[in-house]
């Protein structure tokens, strides 16, 4: 399947740069790698191009061969970088692609007006700046046109990942879940270490000094589920320390509250012993 598709990548932002580099690893022509303008924009796509065989351009080139157009921009822009790029090309026969996680397939709606394929590819894994993970066992939501995902599909498979349908009503719910799952998880470790820094330690200790709690805490989860991996004083019932806790956690801001936001979630979906005392605890 690599051998037969040539791919142009739209925005060589975090997520468009990773997905270039591992389509290019698992064989894949990249035909083009395209900014909306000149400056920061395109001097990032020079640079994405050069690492995978391609051709730096601002705006689609008139004589493209690319059958995938896959469009890596911020999720505001996908509208309407298709309504600029319906224009540009013959779209009869391409397959267009965006990987936004809360928005469907219709925001490419201008692109099927003009005869493309198009579908919504969201690879649940994190892209910042300086990391190219692996897409290998990354799952992929996917929804759209028929044709679409069934290309969407291949590739994905060639990448080592795996996919699965999601209907349209579902985005909104499914990448709120993934916000709980990275970025406001990591909210959460922020606020850890503005409480390591209450007990005495610096930032760099305290991240240091937690990696092998998270790690052994993502195994547990990852062999016995939320409830298999839950400890400490709420699954005990231990109010005293609770109580310790939120005392403590006042002089450290926004700390309490995220505390305690956790805490009412574990008497819900967690077990717990001595849940009327704990709850009654969290609300003094």
């Amino acid at each position: 399947m690599a051998a037969e598709l040539r791919i142009t990548i739209i925005g060589a932002g975090n997520l468009g740069t990773a997905l270039a580099v591992s389509l290019r690893r698992a064989g894949y022509v990249i035909e083009s790698v395209v900014a909306h303008s000149r400056g920061a924009s395109f001097k990032k796509a020079q640079k994405l191009a050069k690492q995978v065989g391609a051709v730096a351009a601002v705006g689609l080139p008139a004589a493209l061969r690319s059958d995938v157009i896959w469009l890596c921009v911020p999720d505001g822009e996908i509208a309407r970088a298709a309504r600029a790029l319906a224009g540009k090309i013959e779209w009869k026969g391409k397959v267009a692609l965006h990987s936004s996680g809360a928005l469907t397939s219709d925001e490419l709606s201008a692109l099927r007006r003009r005869g493309a394929k198009v579908a919504s590819v969201h690879p649940l894994m994190t892209f910042v700046r300086d990391a190219r993970p692996s897409l290998a066992g990354v799952p992929f939501a996917m929804e759209g046109d028929a044709a679409a995902v069934r290309v969407a599909r291949r590739i994905v498979n060639d990448l080592a990942g795996y996919d699965y349908p999601i209907r349209k009503k579902d985005k909104a719910a499914y990448h709120a879940w993934g916000a709980f799952a990275s970025p406001l998880f990591t909210a959460l470790l922020a606020t850890a270490e503005q409480v390591a820094a209450h007990a005495g330690m610096t930032q760099k200790d305290a991240r240091r000094r937690m990696i092998p709690i998270l790690l052994q805490t993502l195994a547990n989860y990852a062999s016995f589920g939320a409830a298999g991996a839950f400890s400490g004083p709420i699954v005990r019932g231990d109010v005293d320390t609770v109580e310790r806790h939120l005392r403590v956690l006042g002089d450290v801001p926004n700390a309490r509250e995220v505390y305690s936001a956790l805490a009412h979630a574990a008497l819900r979906y967690l077990p717990a012993k001595r849940r009327r005392d704990l709850a009654n605890a969290l609300r003094r």
